[in-house]
């Protein structure tokens, strides 16, 4: 095996064997925490495609997007089960410098999402408390993102264990929600098909583009393999978990919800809340405005735990400042990567973040895109690698995993705003420019 397509042994494990590891429910709870979170987030996808055409792509579009990065992110990481995940598996197969640029897209374009999360936090509970300041919700929104970094800090025991309490939390309203909805069923959700008076282009892109968002992110996680039990076959387990149960968070709650108000035109982003209080009233609100919160802190939670392997292994490639790649003297977690990653966090929930985060999504794109060949690559230069899980049908059952995701990830971007078309072919430059810096200060020696 050649320099390039050696397995990276770096990794929390790799650097303390005695680092805690995790098995299989709070890997899947966490896999499911920053893939879905709860039925919150695309409501506004009913009023923009019409109920019929937004349950049908809740439903399917799965088996071509989201079904298919799971089938390649499990062969990958059963093969390279390393932490870092795909941007050593892009290493691997492609070289140094795409390498660096997935893991520079993921982590840096992460730094405008996961800013948006500790607002939208405080956005959720703004109806349960007193009238904030702006400095006061960014002082609060801090508050909550270094709470969240304390506990990955912590390791990923701690991690898993708190998103596994988030989400079960999240899920009383939502049951509550759907047996008070069922009891009020009044007409079929599937209809109308599609708005009236729509052109049916607009409605197709434009619902297809927030569903792929919506079911974006499963290779995220397989950053953390150092840090699993049996990662081989850990991670093939939860990515066959994740998505059925995420097709179930989305389409019953909805389903149930426009068969008993029928007011499909006006669902809008956080609208699960306002069909709270009209289907139970007071009480069913604050626990749905409770619940879409605890939602957002387990998305944020997981995205720090996955996002920060990233500079750590980077940092341990030689690609990054050595000092990223510090592990804690006690918890065996790369402390130092999770603290630099939350300042920059902080300053940027400082300003309007949440309109920029359909910019990230081109960066997720583009990572997601070189998994995706990765896997094609590295099936053909390393044929007889032991993979506790490969993808079934040969060259055709690969080309189907691989080439549709792709397509739509074309699709997506076809479909982008000004905003994305502006500042996001910005944010993918930073990425050559960054290697370029990190080559000539001498970080990094070709083939190391």
């Amino acid at each position: 095996m050649s320099a390039s397509l050696r397995p990276p042994a770096g990794g929390v494990a790799a650097a303390d064997p005695d680092a805690r590891r995790i098995g299989f429910l709070p890997l899947l709870v966490l896999f499911y925490a920053y893939t879905t979170g709860g039925p919150v987030g695309y409501e506004s996808l009913f009023s923009l495609s019409g109920p019929g055409m937004s349950l049908l792509f809740l439903a399917l579009v799965p088996l071509v997007w989201s079904i298919p990065i799971s089938m390649a992110a499990a062969e990958l990481n059963s093969v390279m089960p390393v932490q870092g995940g795909f941007y050593r598996w892009v290493r691997a197969a492609f070289g140094d410098f795409w390498g660096f640029q997935s893991g520079w897209w993921n982590w840096t374009g992460t730094f405008l999402l996961n800013s948006a999360y500790g607002v939208l936090v405080m956005d959720y509970l703004q109806p349960l408390l007193p009238p904030m300041s702006g400095g006061m919700k960014w002082a609060c929104a801090c508050l909550f993102l270094w709470l969240m970094a304390y506990a990955n800090i912590r390791g990923i025991q701690i991690s898993g264990w708190v998103s596994t309490a988030l989400q079960a939390a999240v899920m009383v309203p939502v049951v509550w929600l759907c047996a008070v909805a069922a009891l009020k069923w009044q007409g079929n959700p599937l209809l109308p098909w599609m708005p009236p008076g729509q052109p049916a282009g607009a409605v197709f892109g434009a619902g297809l583009a927030l569903v792929m968002w919506n079911y974006a992110g499963y290779e995220q996680l397989c950053s953390v393999a150092g840090e699993v039990r049996d990662p081989q076959r850990t991670f093939v387990r939860a990515l066959a978990w994740t998505t059925p149960l995420a097709v179930l968070t989305y389409v019953i709650p909805c389903a149930l919800a426009l068969a008993a108000l029928g007011d499909w035109a006006e669902w809008k982003t956080g609208y699960m809340v306002v069909a709270a209080e009209k289907l139970g009233g007071p009480a069913l609100k604050v626990a749905m405005v409770l619940g879409t919160s605890i939602a957002t802190a387990s998305l944020s939670n997981s995205t720090i735990l996955s996002t920060t392997r990233m500079p750590f292994a980077m940092a341990e490639d030689g690609y990054l400042p050595r000092w990223l790649a510090e592990l804690h003297p006690k918890y065996g977690t790369p402390a130092k990567a999770i603290l630099f990653s939350t300042v920059i966090y902080c300053v940027l929930a400082g300003t309007d973040v949440v309109a920029l985060i359909d910019v990230y999504i081109p960066l997720r794109i583009a990572t997601s895109a070189l998994m995706l060949l990765a896997a094609w690559q590295l099936r053909r230069e390393m044929p007889d690698a032991m993979r506790s899980f490969r993808i079934p049908g040969g060259r055709l059952g690969l080309a189907l995993v691989v080439i549709p995701p792709i397509l739509f990830c074309g699709l997506k971007l076809y479909y982008s705003t000004e905003l994305v078309l502006k500042w996001s072919p910005v944010l993918l430059a930073a990425g050559p420019v960054a290697y370029g810096i990190t080559r000539w200060v001498g970080g990094k020696e070709a083939g190391r």
